[in-house]
């Protein structure tokens, strides 16, 4: 039996397409229930984690006319952009384009994912033009900058690595928030697993160009497939109205090599035949989790993200063992700023690293282990940071599920 677009959408407008979150499906695989064609028409799928290959183009005055012929340099909060590639010539207008891994000049610490979080919570944004010798300063909130759009050139990988460092001395990476200790002292991961919607569509039959999807909560499109994507290591370029985001799926993500940036995507798959329905039944002990080398990225091993994904989502905080540290290592390390005088659960990636840096566990966090076998021996390793967040990646697939449901989203 298969199924058509056309079938689904019209069951979805009479309220009786059978919509399942990808968590719901696997749900209901480990209770041992049986899944068939004729149980389900959608399920929606979705990845939190840190994607580099995120920029911003924008557009929006800076001055009168004639006050300036061409912007040379352009910083937002102390982020530099790229001035372009329109000119606007005399207009006093400025287009450019924002890297998510953008560094402050004036912060090491921001960078573009922290600004675009800022602008979306319409905090005003300092703006600083340099152009025909002069300097020209303004402050602008999101809704005066008329285009914003995000273009993700390389998102959504189909999951992704682990690493670790063998070597003796720490290296600083953007794949931890602090440089990875050597020795095999803690192990950092990417990917949301069995969630994660290439992985639920492997051969992308239904996931392909200008596919609708929710990027942050927007409304936004498959442009096609993105850099350095390969059949073995599919990604997406996706593009979407910054306006339309919700602060809370996107940010900034604080490395020892610098800030990153961090999205949340769900794309629904219709179920149009056996074969997409037998890929969206894979579980994440069935999904490798290559474990590498972070000095120069080669596999040493592998696990799976059954292993990785066991413990908790969220850290329990415990204030009242708090002793007041000269130095607190959590607000120091802590990846999205999400601890200042209290926890901020909005800010929290549950990335673990506060439960692994406090010595008097005001946090406490599983986050698990991993088992490595080299060269005959058995090394456990402890899971450090997370660089995914399944937490938002659930929300958001149920938030595209209601708007399925409610005929708020597109099919097609």
């Amino acid at each position: 039996m298969e199924k058509t677009i056309h079938s689904i959408k019209e069951k979805i407008e009479k309220g009786e397409a059978q919509i399942f979150t990808a968590q719901q499906i696997k749900k209901m695989l480990r209770n041992g229930e049986k899944i068939s064609i004729d149980d389900v028409d959608i399920i929606t799928t979705a990845t939190c984690g840190i994607m580099s290959g995120t920029a911003a183009i924008m557009h929006f005055k800076v001055a009168e006319p004639g006050k300036f012929k061409k912007a040379k340099k352009v910083y937002l909060n102390g982020v530099p952009a790229f001035p372009g590639p329109c000119p606007n010539e005399n207009l006093g207008l400025i287009d450019l384009i924002l890297y998510g891994t953008s560094k402050s000049i004036e912060n090491p610490d921001y960078g573009g994912g922290f600004l675009l979080k800022d602008i979306l919570k319409r905090k005003e944004i300092e703006v600083i033009i340099k152009a025909d010798n002069k300097t020209i300063k303004t402050g602008l909130t999101l809704d005066e900058i008329k285009t914003a759009k995000i273009i993700g050139t390389r998102m959504a990988y189909k999951n992704y690595m682990a690493f670790v460092n063998p070597g003796k001395e720490p290296i600083p990476s953007i794949f931890n928030p602090i440089p990875m200790e050597g020795s095999f002292k803690g192990l950092s991961f990417s990917g949301c697993g069995e969630l994660n919607p290439i992985q639920n569509d492997p051969k992308m039959r239904t996931i392909k160009a200008t596919s609708p999807i929710l990027l942050n909560g927007a409304l936004g499109m498959i442009i096609g497939e993105g850099t350095r994507s390969t059949p073995e290591k599919p990604n997406l370029m996706i593009a979407a109205n910054i306006h339309e985001m919700d602060p809370y799926y996107l940010g900034g993500f604080k490395t020892a090599a610098g800030p990153e940036i961090f999205n949340t995507i769900a794309i629904p798959i219709p179920i149009l035949n056996k074969e997409i329905l037998n890929n969206i039944l894979i579980m994440n002990h069935q999904i490798p989790l290559p474990v590498a080398d972070i000095r120069d990225r080669s596999i040493i091993d592998q696990t799976n993200y059954e292993v990785a994904w066991t413990g908790d989502e969220r850290p329990s905080y415990h204030p009242q063992r708090c002793a007041d540290c000269e130095k607190c290592l959590v607000a120091e390390r802590c990846p999205t700023f999400a601890f200042k005088n209290g926890l901020n659960p909005r800010k929290c990636f549950g990335c673990g690293m506060c439960a692994n840096s406090c010595p008097n566990n005001v946090f406490e966090m599983k986050t698990g282990k991993v088992t490595l076998h080299l060269d005959g021996e058995s090394i456990e390793v402890p899971i450090v940071c997370r660089q995914s967040d399944i937490k938002r990646a659930k929300k958001l697939a149920k938030e595209l599920k209601y708007r399925i449901e409610s005929c708020e989203f597109p099919i097609r």
